[in-house]
Order: C-alpha cells, then structure tokens, then sequence
C-alpha cells in the first residue's frame, strides 16, 4: 500500500516527478522549459506544503505566476492527466486526494481567469 503525502520530502519528490513529466511532454514542455527548476522547487514545495501540511510561509499569488505562460486549455488537461498519474502513482491517503481535489479546482480556476472559460475538470 501506498503511503500518503506526508512531509516536504514527500512533496519534493511528487512534485520533481510531476515536473519531469511535464518537461517532457512536447506541448508542455515549451510552456515550463524556461524554469530553473532547482530555484523554482523550493516555492513549489511551500505552496503545497501550505495547501496539504498547513505550513506557514507561502505569501505568494501562485496565479499571477502563470499569467505570463499564455496557457490554453490543452495544456491544463494533460498538466491535470501527469498531476493525476504521478500522485496516484506515489501517494494514497487524505493529503493526496485532497491534491487531487484542490488541483482540479486550481486548474478550472486558472482557465476561467486567464481565458473566461469555466472547464469543471
């Protein structure tokens, strides 16, 4: 059985597995090859720290971050279908399906705000 997401190694490893995937993906990969991931992993890890362990320290507007990324709907879904697979792949518990929960509702949120779509993902 699967353990459940449960520190911030947890996270880091779940989300460099996560990034991997997207950085490899020929249509995503042109929208996230600019990151210096090992700068960027740290804020990563914050954000989801905050959102699943209820750490303190992420001030950050996590949207205004991917205004710049002109992201389309295409790339919301296969960012939600590798954010599935590599959670379901690692995790099972209550803090991964509550990042589960709150992906998809950031991924329909984001979409709504940069492109006036609603997508209930």
């Amino acid at each position: 059985m699967l353990k459940d997401i449960e520190t911030e190694n947890d996270i880091y490893l779940w989300q460099t597995a996560f990034y991997k995937h997207l950085l490899n993906d020929p249509i995503t990969s042109p929208k996230f090859s600019h990151l210096n991931l090992e700068e960027h992993m740290p804020k990563i890890v914050a954000f989801w720290s905050f959102v699943l362990l209820d750490k303190e320290g992420y001030k950050t507007n996590v949207f205004e971050k991917h205004i710049p990324l002109n992201l389309e709907k295409i790339h919301f879904e296969i960012w939600l279908n590798y954010f599935t697979a590599t959670t379901n792949d690692m995790f099972s518990g209550p803090n991964a399906s509550i990042a589960l929960e709150r992906v998809k509702l950031l991924a329909s949120t984001f979409l709504h705000k940069l492109k006036g779509e609603y997508h209930g993902f």
